[in-house]
C-alpha cells in the first residue's frame, strides 16, 4: 500500500485532545475499509507526545501495517475577525472515488487545486466534481448559513471527506448535509472548518 492514514488535531494544555474519540474512530473506520492493520494504542502514543503550556498541532500518520509516526508542532489560532479569501479551482474530485471519503497522503487533487493559486490570491481553494457540485476545499469542508442559522454542507454523495468538525456540527444539528452549487455560496454567509482550526468566516472571490 502505497499511502498512510492521517489524523490532524489539536491539543490545549487546559483541555487536552480536541474531539480525540472522534478522530480516532475516523481512523479505525478507514483502516477497517481499506485493509490497513488496526491502530495500537493510538491514544497513549499520543498522549505520550504532548505536554507544557502551548496548543499543538499533531499529526498522526499510520502506515499499512498499523506503524503510527507522530509530529507536533506550535499551533497559532486564526484570529478570531479572520476572513479567508477563498477561490474555486479548475482541477476537479470525482464523486465516484471513494478513497478520498478517507483522509490519506494521496493528496493530488487537493494540492492541483492549491497550487492554481498563490497565498496571496486565495487562503483556502474548493472544489466542485463532474456534476459542478461543491465538494470541500484542500484542508477544510465547506459551510453555508441558511436562513435559519443552519449550516448547509455538501452531503457525501458529492464526494468528500467526512470532516470530524463536520460530523460534530451535523450531530449537533447546526449543520445538515444539502446539495450545493456555487451559486448556492454566492448570496449566503460562508464558513470553511476542520477539527484543528474551527470555524472560520470565508468569502468567495469570483
Amino acid at each position: 500500500m502505497d499511502f498512510s492514514l492521517i489524523e490532524t488535531m489539536r491539543w490545549q494544555p487546559d483541555a487536552g485532545f480536541l474531539r480525540l474519540d472522534q478522530h480516532l474512530r475516523r481512523l479505525a473506520r478507514s483502516a477497517d475499509a481499506l485493509g490497513f492493520r488496526q491502530p495500537q494504542d493510538a491514544r497513549g502514543k499520543l498522549e505520550k507526545e504532548v505536554s507544557g503550556d502551548t496548543p499543538l498541532r499533531v499529526r498522526l500518520v499510520m502506515s499499512f501495517r498499523g506503524k503510527i509516526e507522530i509530529t507536533t508542532s506550535p499551533y497559532i489560532a486564526e484570529a478570531e475577525e479572520a476572513v479567508w479569501r477563498v477561490k474555486v479551482a479548475k482541477t476537479r474530485l470525482q464523486s465516484e472515488d471513494s478513497l478520498f471519503r478517507h483522509k490519506t497522503t494521496r493528496r493530488e487533487p487537493y494540492e492541483a487545486a492549491r497550487a492554481e493559486f498563490s497565498k496571496d490570491e486565495a487562503d483556502e481553494v474548493i472544489l466542485l466534481n463532474e456534476r459542478d457540485e461543491v465538494c470541500e476545499g484542500t484542508i477544510t469542508n465547506i459551510f453555508a448559513e441558511a436562513a435559519d442559522g443552519t449550516l448547509l454542507t455538501p452531503p457525501l454523495t458529492s464526494g468528500l471527506l467526512p470532516g470530524v468538525l463536520r460530523a460534530e456540527l451535523i450531530r449537533e444539528r447546526r449543520a445538515r448535509g444539502e446539495v450545493l452549487k456555487l451559486s448556492d455560496l454566492s448570496h449566503r454567509k460562508l464558513f470553511v472548518g476542520n477539527s484543528l482550526r474551527g470555524l472560520i468566516r470565508a468569502e468567495l472571490i469570483e
